[in-house]
């Protein structure tokens, strides 16, 4: 479906409609931009980034994968491995073993989507769900809400769960991602943003762009990617970023980050143009994946071929499976509590 003219505009803030759902809801895009070299623009389903442009008043650089329309990320999720192309990810990032997990004493069983684990929420997940956008403004950091509330016992999660997402650009060319939520129930929460990053450019492979990862240990994991609940050195290993190195032709990792939040825990950089982005978290795990395939059954924006090695997610959360490990840093988000998460791609030229 063709764009609609703008629907309004206020000072740095656009919005257009993106397309309409099967049920009949409409998606919208926004666009934010900082003046200064930064654009982002999300659209409403899925809370997801769609486009992200960094670069100067003469040219700049779309660095995120995504599609022009809302029926290709709808399909995108009936591929052999969903992308998840820019989505916000919950109730739970990663994996969660055997589906299931136990919680003051009560077992729940989790919708299996991932060789009979739970993969980023189950079979939907925050992923495909209708974000309502609370706010948008402009001005020096222009900023943008979303906010969906997941059911008690969707995809049998516990607890009616409200969750706030807010992307804001600083002056800065910093993209800032903070997370908030609550519950009435106990239940574990786990919220991530699912962007996979080319710096070259959204088109372009990850050929001979720089990886560096501020951490020294790795989440081991078995055969289908679940925690063993042990933590293996990177020294010396095909997970050793501690200096910059080539990006990896396949990774699937959790990171640990030491517990001193709100640090930098990964850079990437690509020589072609010189671009730079930093991580920041106050997470204790940065999972890194570099993929994007499309498996030529979709074509990305502007009728781009995405394929294994068309981008690399930063994906800055909780370890995986951690409500199946008593020694992991807890998940579990109380009634009277709010969970708070907060990440920063920083961009530099």
């Amino acid at each position: 479906m063709e764009n609609s003219p703008i629907s309004y505009f206020t000072p740095k803030c656009v919005t257009n409609l993106f397309g309409v759902l099967p049920n009949g809801k409409e998606v919208f895009s926004y666009t934010l931009s900082n003046g200064r070299g930064l654009e982002a623009t999300f659209i409403n389903y899925g809370a997801t980034i769609t486009s992200l442009k960094v670069g100067n008043e003469n040219e700049t650089t779309d660095v995120v994968l995504g599609f022009d329309n809302i029926q290709n990320y709808i399909e995108s999720f009936g591929l052999p491995s969903g992308p998840y192309f820019g989505s916000i990810i919950g109730r739970y990032a990663g994996r969660i073993s055997q589906a299931e997990f136990t919680l003051n004493d009560y077992t729940y069983t989790l919708n299996a989507n991932n060789n009979g684990n739970t993969l980023h929420g189950g079979l939907s997940g925050f992923g495909r769900a209708y974000w309502a956008m609370k706010k948008i403004q402009g001005g020096e950091r222009p900023s943008i809400v979303f906010t969906y509330t997941s059911p008690d016992g969707e995809e049998n999660f516990p607890g009616n769960l409200t969750v706030e997402v807010e992307y804001i650009l600083t002056p800065e060319n910093e993209l800032l991602v903070n997370y908030t939520a609550v519950t009435d129930k106990t239940t574990v929460l786990n919220l991530t943003q699912h962007s996979y990053f080319n710096l070259a450019g959204h088109a372009q492979t990850l050929e001979g762009q720089q990886v560096q990862v501020f951490s020294d240990k790795v989440v081991e994991v078995n055969a289908d990617a679940i925690p063993t609940g042990n933590f293996t050195e990177t020294a010396g290993t095909d997970f050793d970023f501690a200096k910059p190195g080539d990006c990896p032709r396949s990774i699937d990792k959790s990171f640990v980050l030491p517990q001193d939040y709100n640090r930098l825990a990964a850079k990437l950089y690509s020589p072609a143009n010189g671009l730079e982005m930093e991580v920041y978290t106050n997470q204790p795990s940065v999972h890194i994946y570099v993929g994007g395939n499309c498996f030529g059954q979709l074509k990305g924006k502007e009728e781009a071929e995405y394929h294994t090695y068309s981008g690399i997610c930063f994906e800055t959360q909780h370890y995986p499976d951690a409500p199946n490990h008593a020694h992991f840093p807890t998940t579990v988000l109380n009634p009277g509590e709010t969970y708070t998460q907060k990440t920063k791609f920083a961009f530099k030229l």
